[in-house]
């Protein structure tokens, strides 16, 4: 069985999904949770589902001791889900083409250090965009610059609010990128 590992900083609401998506699945399984955030309701989330946790700081995560966990655990797709800091080059190059990210844009527009989140959202609607999106690309050293699998867009001509637009978004999420992890463990069995 493939093994999956998830990186995220808050709420965790697509780590769940994507858990419960391999719940019963067996090709692949999500086998740990790693955190930069000791307080973020992911861990809450993955624990409830029995799926082991890891608390690191931003030290751990750049002098290889995050590294060393995750030669420990041996995944064969890493997965970065709402995750926030700067993921490091050493574990790019360890497992190239094996990190892949969901950016709540359709890149390149709207991405680069600083854009996530409601900062995406209220760009997006600050220029009158009449649609957005979501694009799963793979990782490199360069925030939402590696090469992207898959987008998908949603229309948000009748958004008002950056929430909204969040909300169009986390369903666009929620539809396709258990999907795209899926596709991709597969294809690379």
């Amino acid at each position: 069985m493939k093994k999956i590992v998830i990186f995220a900083s808050g709420s965790g609401s697509n780590a769940e999904n994507i858990i419960l998506h391999f719940k019963n699945k067996s090709q692949a399984n999500v086998v740990a949770v790693l955190t930069n955030n000791p307080h973020a309701k992911v861990l809450e989330r993955a624990e409830g589902q029995n799926v082991s946790t890891v608390v690191f700081d931003k030290t751990a995560l750049n002098d290889g001791t995050v590294l060393q966990k995750i030669n420990e655990i041996k995944p064969d797709l890493i997965v970065l889900a709402g995750f926030l800091l700067m993921f490091p080059p050493a574990i790019i190059a360890q497992y190239p083409d094996k990190v892949i990210n969901v950016h709540p844009a359709l890149l390149p527009k709207y991405g680069g250090k600083g854009m996530y989140g409601m900062n995406v959202h209220k760009a997006v609607l600050e220029n009158n965009e009449k649609e957005t999106g979501i694009s799963i690309h793979y990782v490199n050293e360069h925030y939402d610059e590696g090469a992207v699998i898959f987008q998908a867009a949603v229309n948000i001509e009748d958004c008002t609010t950056p929430e909204e637009i969040a909300q169009k978004i986390h369903e666009l999420e929620y539809e396709h990128f258990p999907v795209i992890i899926e596709k991709l463990i597969t294809h690379n069995a």
